[in-house]
């Protein structure tokens, strides 16, 4: 190569190397908090002090958690959450009332709202006694409320509208409505209730906005029928995952995609991103290899087909390598999963806030 082609090369990837910092570094401080809403996916412990039997509290959730601490998270260790946070120079995800000291921490807050077995209908709450997902915009005000007289509203309505907002729900919704106890198929097809369900989250992300959050990464659902209880209670035990329940993800999670373009032009100075959940959790199902997992198909805690919160107790038998599990539970990822799961949002979804 000639001298002038070397010295043009270096140069490039100098360029190259700066512009990558430059990007990790906007990234970084881009979002001065993290608000997140929803379901397990998100919950790092809300449940903890509600009357329902869907808590993670007892070991051996958080087995893999600095401290080996059950902090309330459905997971062995970290939630993906956690693991965006970190990235972003934010502290883990807490619940709202356990973040006293905002005088100090307010340009690094990470704020959860989520709760275990919630979900966008109300029904679904009625059913497990959690946070209903409207509700968990209450508890937004109310916070909100709390950061204005701690920092001033000037400076609480910077950090507000400058957040990250994550918002993972509506699988409870089918699992316990839908599937598990029939009781929406009184009144809608899959397609009426998923658009029952559309309606609500539009609700939900202008109640959000009339708050002041303005970036949100909205998540559709996983795939659903490859969740380990769906597999045993539909007694697919030869199969990796129930199909039907796929293709009900795959055509929610279109809906939300048109839903968020045509909403966005209504609520100026927003960005909604749609937050992919579905293929990367589904690549690790197909490629389990490639993320170092030998079981895909059913929990690390107990027989894994059907512990979930009070069945995966202190006395379960738990895998020997959670890392080689895709599933924690009967229903939720491992810490590996999330940090994967992390990974693909950072890549995919986070750039679009920006």
């Amino acid at each position: 190569m000639a001298p002038t082609s070397l010295l043009f090369t270096l140069f490039l990837v100098q360029i190259c190397a700066v512009t990558c910092r430059n990007c990790h570094h906007n990234q970084r401080t881009k979002f001065p908090a993290i608000f997140t809403f929803g379901d397990a996916f998100l919950d790092p412990g809300n449940n903890n002090f509600l009357l329902t039997l869907l808590k993670a509290n007892h070991f051996p959730y958080g087995q893999s958690f600095p401290g080996k601490i059950a902090t309330g998270r459905f997971s062995n260790g970290k939630l993906f959450s956690d693991f965006i946070a970190s990235q972003l120079k934010i502290k883990d995800t807490i619940p709202p009332f356990l973040d006293q000291n905002l005088s100090t921490n307010d340009l690094q807050t990470g704020v959860s709202f989520a709760s275990a077995g919630s979900g966008y209908d109300d029904l679904t709450t009625l059913l497990t006694n959690v946070i209903p997902v409207w509700k968990q915009a209450e508890h937004l005000k109310e916070y909100v409320v709390k950061l204005n007289g701690t920092v001033g509203e000037v400076k609480a309505r910077n950090i507000v509208s400058g957040s990250l907002v994550i918002v993972v729900a509506g699988t409870n919704d089918l699992l316990l409505n839908f599937y598990g106890f029939p009781t929406r198929q009184f009144h809608y097809g899959l397609n009426g209730y998923q658009d029952y369900l559309q309606l609500k989250i539009q609700d939900f992300i202008k109640a959000l906005y009339a708050l002041g959050l303005r970036k949100f990464l909205i998540a559709g659902l996983p795939p659903i029928g490859c969740l380990p209880i769906q597999i045993t209670t539909k007694l697919k035990f030869h199969l990796t995952c129930v199909e039907d329940e796929n293709w009900d993800a795959q055509s929610y999670n279109q809906k939300l995609i048109s839903l968020l373009s045509r909403i966005q032009p209504t609520l100026p100075q927003s960005k909604l991103a749609y937050a992919d959940i579905y293929t990367p959790i589904m690549d690790m199902i197909i490629y389990p290899a490639k993320y170092g997992f030998s079981v895909i198909n059913r929990g690390c805690c107990g027989t894994g087909l059907l512990e979930v919160a009070f069945l995966c107790k202190a006395f379960s038998p738990v895998c020997p390598n959670p890392d080689q599990f895709l599933f924690w539970d009967s229903a939720n990822p491992t810490e590996v999963a999330h940090r994967n799961l992390a990974q693909f949002l950072r890549e995919h979804s986070l750039p679009q806030l920006l």
